[in-house]
């Protein structure tokens, strides 16, 4: 696929509307990571910055696959997703960035697009690792932002424009929809899973009969890591990329967040958890960080090789429990 990115020239007119006739755009820097859509940091020939968000085919690497139909975790991009996040986020008074202007419908760069406020280029991630003791502040306060979205709670499972249109809410447990989904990706092109599968397959079965029934769904992230915060110079964390925000149960951002914060993750102060449904979520992310990744590196993406050192790390991970 031919792929063509946005240039300075392209945003002219987009800068002079939002920010005045006499402001021009000094540079435009595509940020690295962005996989379902276009990220660039926006320089002003006033010094300023903003960043621009692109959703685009020319900027989504992610082809497409069979899902789940009740999966409220497919097909998490998109301007109107990045819209009721972050009305929902902020509603929740977590901190993510400002929007300085939205334009779902493509008008001015045949793309929709939004532009926020530019938060910085420090991840949590990266402070965590220069500086440990920085962190603790900011990670605290993520801990803090992540109780109250979880208990901001909804009518049932699912995203959250699907219910705010009245759409017809699931009428199965969540940890069915994990359980079909976690099968799914069993499909993943690797010869060590096929050879595996029946027995995977009986093991996350087993997971699922261990799970009590439960209906209460509070606001996750979904794929919520390090590198999904920035941390503004006064030390407040900015949680970014939440498209995939959706009404779920806590276990599944907790699985996540385990995983991705490895040794700051008990700065976050998790709550009291069900051991139960945790591991089943644990795993169904598991073996998702094997097909994702797998799908992934078939296409053109630069952070191919990256790509397939995920899904080996997890291909480990599920084996291992065989």
């Amino acid at each position: 696929m031919n792929r063509t990115f946005l240039r300075p020239d392209d945003v002219r007119d987009l800068v002079a509307e939002e920010f005045g006739a006499d402001r021009r755009p000094a540079a435009l820097d595509r940020l690295t990571g962005g996989s379902k859509k276009g990220v660039y940091r926006l320089r002003l020939d006033d010094a300023t910055s903003v960043i621009l968000y692109v959703w685009a085919e020319a900027e989504n690497y992610w082809p497409p696959s069979p899902a789940v139909e009740d999966d409220p975790f497919t097909d998490a991009s998109g301007a109107d997703l990045f819209a009721a996040g972050h009305a929902a986020l902020t509603a929740a008074d977590v901190r993510v960035p400002r929007l300085l202007a939205l334009d779902p419908g493509g008008r001015r760069l045949g793309a929709a697009l939004a532009l926020v406020e530019d938060a910085g280029a420090t991840t949590l991630e990266a402070l965590t690792e220069r500086d440990p003791a920085a962190a603790v502040r900011p990670l605290a306060a993520l801990g803090d932002a992540l109780r109250r979205m979880h208990a901001t709670l909804g009518p049932s499972y699912g995203k959250l424009a699907r219910l705010a249109d009245g759409r017809a809410r699931p009428s199965r447990p969540a940890e069915d929809v994990v359980l079909d989904r976690a099968l799914a990706h069993l499909a993943a092109r690797d010869a060590r899973m096929g050879r595996a599968h029946d027995r995977i397959a009986a093991h996350v079965r087993r997971l699922r009969d261990a799970v009590a029934p439960r209906e209460r769904y509070g606001l996750v992230h979904g794929e919520l890591g390090p590198d999904h915060v920035l941390v503004t110079p006064a030390g407040e964390p900015v949680m970014i990329d939440f498209e995939g925000l959706t009404y779920f149960d806590a276990e599944w951002e907790h699985a996540w967040l385990r995983m991705r914060f490895e040794d700051a993750y008990p700065a976050l102060r998790p709550p009291a958890l069900d051991p139960h449904r945790l591991e089943l979520y644990r795993y169904a992310q598991v073996l998702s960080l094997i097909e994702g990744p797998l799908r992934i590196a078939d296409t053109d993406f630069p952070g191919r090789r990256w790509m397939l050192d995920l899904a080996e790390w997890n291909i480990a991970k599920a084996l291992a429990v065989l």
